[in-house]
């Protein structure tokens, strides 16, 4: 005999409240119950276009140049992740600090940013044309990152760059991606302000 499954058989059980729930500090970057992962100048090696300007600033000293904070809940489809995001302000030669940027490993998956404080820009390339496009990011801005498309978080301003990105649990992080090809295009300081340009292949 088949048995009648009641109402709500199929439901995932509900989560505990830890992962329910979790605080964030945009001052600091931290997030409860999650690990802090820094990144160092030394970890960014072939993402500024001004080689001999990394060298010089990595001899001196090898800064914090931005850190994340990702709570994972779960990690079936349909479950989200959040990336707390904090860029430290600073450039190297003319190149604002910036993170290494990724694509997703699913392809397809998007996700949104949310500014919190400081004052930056999402650097986006698609991935099938290469056409490249800076979108600013600041404190109330909510700014869409399309399936298939590479993504880099800068730090435009002179006070800490603090975002919270939001995405499917199964869209997995490409780094090799761009270790290999890296982005097209640059964002550099000029007057005052960004400028977007083709990446000198003599400075690559």
């Amino acid at each position: 005999m088949r048995h009648h499954e009641g109402p709500g058989a199929h439901l995932k059980p509900m989560l505990d409240l830890a992962n329910l729930l979790s605080t964030y500090n945009s001052d600091t970057g931290e997030v409860s119950s999650a690990r802090l992962q820094e990144r160092h100048l030394s970890d960014l090696r072939g993402c500024f276009a001004d080689a001999s300007a990394y060298q010089a600033a990595l001899a001196v000293k090898d800064p914090l140049i931005y850190s994340v904070a990702a709570i994972e809940p779960g990690s079936a489809a349909g479950d989200l992740h959040y990336g707390l995001g904090r860029i430290l302000p600073g450039k190297i030669g003319q190149e604002y600090f910036m993170t290494k940027g990724h694509a997703h490993a699913q392809r397809s998956a998007a996700e949104f940013y949310f500014g919190l404080a400081g004052e930056g820009l999402l650097l986006l390339e698609d991935l099938a044309t290469g056409e490249t496009r800076i979108v600013p990011l600041r404190p109330s801005h909510a700014v869409y990152v399309p399936g298939n498309t590479a993504h880099r978080t800068i730090n435009t301003g002179r006070q800490p760059l603090v975002y919270l990105g939001v995405y499917p649990a199964t869209a997995g992080h490409d780094y090799e991606l761009i270790a290999r090809k890296n982005f097209r295009h640059i964002v550099t300081e000029h007057n005052g302000q960004p400028r977007l340009l083709p990446r000198p292949n003599s400075l690559a």
